[in-house]
């Protein structure tokens, strides 16, 4: 891989590793840091890109295995909020309705932050970064039995638990 091929097919990729990054590492600096060690690596093995299938999905599992390798070193196991990269206006919004967004979209972060890790992921590569099923299972090493299981089981708990927030008091 050159220089042109990887300014066109590695760098477009670089605001979806720094949400995916940022999701897991909970810390904007950390992120940007992390992300850009993935690009470093990456090209630094350049010569060995070229016989990747999905280089997207590729590079989504080098940047999720070098987050956990910061979060073991640093011992912490939770991720952040992901109110980035879920907000999507189309039109300008009244300051009651931003509002209630907001509060919407803080309970929905609230009740994904409370799923075990795995699910969490997935529920976030999925329903946040719109990745396809055989992308999370490349991304996450996982088979696509279990990441199936786990995203409906963390769509399950999500909903469960906003229906027992927004039916509080009725």
């Amino acid at each position: 891989m050159d220089l042109g091929a990887f300014q066109t097919r590695v760098l477009p990729l670089k605001n979806k590793l720094l949400r995916f990054s940022l999701r897991l590492l909970e810390d904007r600096v950390e992120a940007e840091d992390n992300v850009q060690e993935v690009l470093i690596k990456i090209w630094d093995i350049r010569e060995k890109v070229d016989h990747v299938q999905n280089l997207e999905a590729w590079c989504m599992r080098v940047t999720r295995n070098m987050a956990l390798d910061r979060i073991r070193s640093r011992q912490r196991k939770s991720a952040g909020p992901i109110e980035e990269g879920m907000l999507v206006t189309t039109n300008l919004p009244s300051p009651q309705e931003t509002a209630e967004l907001r509060e919407s979209m803080t309970r929905v972060a609230q009740c994904i932050a409370a799923l075990p890790e795995k699910q969490r992921q997935i529920i976030h590569l999925r329903d946040v970064e719109g990745y396809s099923y055989q992308e999370i299972c490349d991304i996450l090493e996982l088979d696509m039995n279990q990441v199936k299981v786990n995203l409906f089981r963390a769509r399950n708990a999500v909903r469960e638990k906003l229906a027992k927030i927004n039916a509080y008091g009725l």
